[in-house]
This record gives C-alpha cells, sequence and structure tokens, in this order.
C-alpha cells in the first residue's frame, strides 16, 4: 500500500510575538523581536534579566471544559495552540469525534512553572509540604489536557519528551501515523512554559546571551529563554480535498535519530545523517530545498556545528539558513513546533523571514541568515530543524502546496 501524502491545513501559534496565524506572520515576517524584561518570577540577583515571554495570556479565554486554576501554563498554551489551529483549518471540534484523531504534543520540561512551585513547597515542608492542586497540574499530560478541553475522547493522545527536538518529534510521528492509515487527522506540535529552573540553568552554565540572541554572529554569546506553542492540523491530502480545505503546505518528510555522544555538545556528523534521512523520506535532493529554519540557538558551540552539519549535507550549495529564535527566543520543546509553523508561514507568502540582531556573520559559520531584513523569495521546500540535549535530533520538511 502506498503512503498517503500529508497536508497541513490549519496553524496555532502562541508565541512572545504574537498568538494566532495572523499575527505571528505578520511579526516573523517584519522581524519583531519578543525579548521583553522577564515577569514570571523576580529576577533579582541575576545579571540577566530578559527573556521572551508570551505576554497577556488569559487561560481562562481558551479553556472551555478545563478549570484554569487546575491546569498548568504549558497546558493552557497548547489548548490555544490546538484551538487556534483548528479555527485556521476551518474544522470544529464537535465535527472530529468519531474521526481517527492524533494529539501528539513535544515538551520539554511538562509543566515548568510548576515544577518550580513544588521545589518552593519542598523546600518548605517536604514532601507534607506539597500543594496537591500543584502536583495535579504538574503530572495533568499536555496532549491529554488537549483532548479533555476539546472533547475528542476517542483522541489519541501522545506526549513526546525529546527536550528541544520535541516539536519536530511530535511532527514525524504524526507524519508517520497519517501515512500509513493509523490517524486521519493531527493536532501535532509543541508546548513549554517560562521558568525560573530553565532561566537558572542557562545562566549558570553561561548560555544566556547578556542583550540578544544573535545566531550564526561573530558576536553572539548566548540564547535567549522563551515560551509558547504551536500547532499544525494534519490531515490525509485525499481527506483535506474531500472537504474542500485550503492547503497550506505538505510535510514531505521527516527524520530523526540520537547520537548519545554527549549530554549537551551536538555530533556534526549525526545531525548531518539525520538531515540525509530526511531528505531520503521526501525522495528528494539537497538542491530542491529552498531554505532551512535553523535551530539556530545562538550559543557559540551550536551554531558554528551547525553549520558545519548543514554543509556536509549541501557542499558549498548551501541555501539560505534563517534562525527564528532570534525573534521567540528559545521556546525548549515548542521551538521546533513553531519554527515549523515559520516554515509554513514563509512558503505561503514565498518570503523569508529575517534573523535579527544581527551584525556580521562568524566566518565559521559562512551561512546567509537573511540579516535583519527579509525578502521575497522563490520556495518549493523548507528545512525545519530541532535538535536537543542528549544528542536528539529531528528535521522535517515542508513542501509548498501543490497547485
Amino acid at each position: 500500500m502506498s503512503a498517503r501524502r500529508v497536508a497541513i491545513t490549519g496553524l496555532g501559534p502562541v508565541s512572545p510575538i504574537g498568538t494566532g496565524r495572523a499575527a505571528f506572520a505578520e511579526a516573523l515576517l517584519a522581524g519583531r523581536s519578543g525579548r521583553r524584561p522577564v515577569t514570571a518570577f523576580d529576577p533579582a540577583g541575576f545579571q540577566i534579566r530578559h527573556g521572551c515571554e508570551v505576554p497577556d495570556f488569559d487561560p481562562a479565554a481558551w479553556l472551555e471544559r478545563l478549570d484554569p486554576a487546575a491546569t498548568g501554563r504549558g497546558a493552557a498554551f497548547a489548548v490555544a495552540a490546538a484551538r487556534l489551529a483548528l479555527a485556521d483549518a476551518g474544522l470544529d471540534p464537535a465535527g472530529l469525534r468519531g474521526a481517527a484523531v492524533l494529539i501528539a504534543m513535544g515538551t520539554s520540561d511538562t509543566e515548568a512553572q510548576e515544577e518550580d512551585r513544588l521545589a518552593v513547597e519542598a523546600a518548605a515542608g517536604g514532601p507534607a509540604g506539597f500543594d496537591s492542586a500543584t502536583a495535579a497540574r504538574y503530572t495533568g499530560g499536555t496532549a491529554v489536557q488537549v483532548a479533555r478541553d476539546l472533547n475528542l475522547p476517542g483522541a489519541e493522545p501522545v506526549d513526546l519528551s525529546a527536550a528541544c527536538a520535541a516539536g519536530n518529534h511530535a511532527i514525524a510521528h504524526s507524519l508517520d501515523a497519517i501515512r500509513m492509515g493509523d490517524a486521519d487527522i493531527a493536532l501535532c506540535g509543541g508546548s513549554d512554559s517560562f521558568s525560573r529552573r530553565m532561566f537558572a540553568s542557562f545562566h549558570r552554565v553561561g548560555t544566556l546571551a547578556p542583550d540578544a540572541c544573535r545566531p550564526f554572529d561573530a558576536d553572539r554569546a548566548g540564547t535567549v529563554v522563551g515560551e509558547g506553542a504551536g500547532v499544525l492540523v494534519l490531515e490525509a491530502l485525499d481527506r483535506a480535498l474531500a472537504r474542500g480545505a485550503r492547503i497550506i503546505g505538505e510535510v514531505a518528510g521527516a527524520a530523526s535519530n540520537c547520537d548519545a555522544r554527549h549530554p549537551v555538545a551536538p555530533d556534526t556528523a549525526s545531525v548531518a545523517e539525520c538531515i540525509r534521512l530526511a531528505h531520503l523520506d521526501a525522495g528528494i535532493e539537497p538542491s530542491q530545498v529552498d531554505a532551512i529554519c535553523a535551530h539556530g540557538t545562538g550559543t557559540p558551540v551550536n551554531d558554528v556545528n551547525e553549520a558545519r552539519s548543514i554543509r556536509k549535507v549541501f557542499g558549498d550549495a548551501v541555501p539560505p539558513v534563517v534562525a527564528v529564535k532570534s525573534m521567540l527566543g528559545h521556546a525548549m520543546g515548542a521551538s521546533a513546533a513553531l519554527g515549523a509553523i515559520a516554515a509554513a508561514v514563509a512558503l505561503d507568502a514565498q518570503f523569508l523571514p529575517p534573523t535579527v540582531n544581527h551584525r556580521r556573520t562568524d566566518p565559521e559559520c559562512d551561512v546567509d541568515c537573511v540579516p535583519n531584513t527579509g525578502r521575497p523569495a522563490a520556495l518549493r521546500v523548507v528545512e525545519n530543524h530541532g535538535f536537543g540535549f542528549g544528542g536528539s535530533n529531528a528535521v522535517v520538511l515542508i513542501a509548498k502546496a501543490a497547485a
């Protein structure tokens, strides 16, 4: 049996630069930054006090069945992103009951803010000091919470924890499920919330940027911690066409691997192999990739290793390499999902978003990162990267919708 083609019919971003497809696309293509002072906790005592938080997010505006007070911020982000994606796809959750629906959500830390609270409660009173409400929010399960709020009891909920590659893993899992007929439609992506523990960890090891995230820049000095969610609606192409859906693009292929060589340092050869495997899965050559949405964290080690991996595959014909974390910050488990949405937006607009905060390209990276100002481009295929601690790599290829 030949594998089914998989269409993208809806995009649901919840991000520091905009919530909803229209707001996100406008800010992304204009190169707006979501960096602002930290408000999730009191940053007194930290030398660095900025991040990329989602502003003015009210869970009560999005949750219909879940209690906002009993729902973690990460799960609320995911529900909001799923509702936005379904609306963008012209789908009502009620119409999906009885369909073969997969809900696949990637995350790095589940409910990071609840983790912070549990630490405070444990310090104050030991295990007996744990608030049961905090524990319930922490252990709720993101995909299950989405299914509950959308009232989709027959959906298959899957949470994938693969560090900062988790969003791409969720998309790849959904691609396989639809291709092979195990699902007809998928809500997939990733979600993570801003937390003191994550911020403090990055701060302590010296990987936070003192001012701004500058991927592939000679003066780059680290990343900026972010948060948010990104959900894509994937459908079997024949199903989407039959209901007259607007096809935003197709997920042409994906691949994942794990080099497991080092807890934090990426392995150049393994990343390059993951890219090659994604091309093989999509049945394309490197010359058919028109742009890359990079993992692009702005850290000294990641960017040069990612650029070397790209060059191992593309040789001297490297396409433009855009790093949207320069605007969004590093949203951990949501980062690759937001990158996939950015790739779909770029394909739809035929316009490359910029890598902002750029001064001068590092000669060791030597990529066209579309510095500071976006530009029109003829795009057929955009490659989206997601790489995580522990050597977890995932690459997704998004293609322009066929005429």
